[in-house]
């Protein structure tokens, strides 16, 4: 896309930077009731069969990821106009999806001020190597990242590693305030959890929780790899890097069916967040739409991000993600291969 200016893209998005506490009601009534409604029909339909309840447990974990949309606005201070609204919010829906408010708040900033930052990478996002710093690595943690890249690790331990044990423990150097609100978060979930299973035995809450917790972290992970991994993306040295280029080039437009993006809760609008987080998720579509600019943000369809999955490195050189197999044939003094980048297409090609 061509070279954005800060200040006009900035003041493009700022009409659509303020929360509606009407919209807001909105979204938590047609999120927060329909998934207890599902979680109930799920545990319900176990008497007649699992084939019946799989169904709903599968709408609920939709459901699920709306709700994290909710408490991720609520850390971004944006989905309500007052701060303690916001906290309460982001307490009791962290508790829900198992997220602690006040620690992931923290690492998602941090998240936000150094993507696509080759300097200052291992806070709030995923493991990347460079073509250079992977072969330069010795044996054991090539084969450490090789492990960590694999789809099955990701999406399939993935959310088990990060909710059922990352998240539960402060880390090192934690406010007060933080630690406390990651003990609130983890009593929450014990005293729910413990509740219904109480009620309901810990078999029946297990066939229907397990599953729902799975599919909605799998997603979870995929949803946030796909809008940071795509063939073309931004990454530079923090001398050359943009906080613009970082939001509108780092971060894609992920097209999603009408059903799954208001499922998602406009995620998918990747690169308007970036750019400006203080936009309630209501209003993404709506910048994307009124900030030309913003429609040049490279743009993935469903069908086309699951490419994504064969990116393993960054190519500095070419400036794009390249697979394991595109650097296989290293010559003998362990030489950095050319990877020849594709010509673009003379149609349609933006200036």
């Amino acid at each position: 896309m061509t070279n954005p200016n800060h200040a006009q893209l900035k003041k493009g998005v700022a009409p659509y930077e303020k929360s509606n506490t009407k919209s807001s009601v909105k979204q938590l009534l047609n999120t927060l009731p329909p998934f207890f409604l599902l979680w109930a029909a799920a545990y319900l339909s176990l008497s007649v069969s699992y084939w019946l309840a799989l169904p709903f447990i599968i709408l609920a974990a939709g459901f699920v990821i709306r709700t994290f949309i909710i408490f991720h606005d609520c850390c971004h201070q944006s989905f309500f106009k007052s701060r303690k609204a916001n906290e309460v919010m982001g307490t009791i829906t962290g508790i829900l999806t198992l997220f602690p408010y006040q620690q992931w708040k923290h690492s998602h900033s941090i998240h936000h001020s150094t993507s696509s930052n080759l300097d200052k990478r291992g806070i709030g996002d995923m493991w990347l190597l460079t073509i250079e710093e992977y072969v330069a690595a010795p044996w054991w943690k090539r084969t450490y990242y090789r492990i960590y890249r694999n789809p099955l690790v990701m999406f399939g331990i993935g959310p088990l590693a990060i909710f059922l044990v990352e998240y539960r423990f402060n880390v090192k150097g934690a406010r007060r305030a933080e630690k406390i609100n990651t003990w609130i978060t983890n009593i929450g979930i014990i005293a729910l959890y413990g509740v219904l299973m109480w009620a309901l035995g810990w078999q029946n809450f297990l066939l229907v929780q397990a599953p729902i917790f799975w599919i909605s972290g799998a997603l979870g992970i995929w949803l946030f790899y796909v809008q940071h991994q795509f063939e073309d993306s931004y990454f530079e040295h923090n001398e050359e890097w943009s906080y613009v280029k970082a939001a509108v080039e780092g971060s894609s437009y992920y097209k999603l069916p009408k059903v799954l993006q208001w499922l998602t809760g406009n995620i998918g609008f990747h690169h308007v967040h970036h750019l400006s987080p203080r936009v309630p998720n209501y209003n993404l579509e709506e910048a994307h739409t009124a900030v030309p600019p913003l429609q040049h943000a490279t743009t993935i369809t469903l069908s086309e991000s699951f490419r994504s999955l064969k990116f393993k490195l960054w190519d500095e050189d070419n400036k794009r993600f390249v697979s394991f197999k595109a650097i296989k044939n290293l010559d003998k003094s362990g030489a950095v291969p050319t990877i020849k980048k594709p010509e673009p297409p003379i149609s349609g090609e933006v200036a």
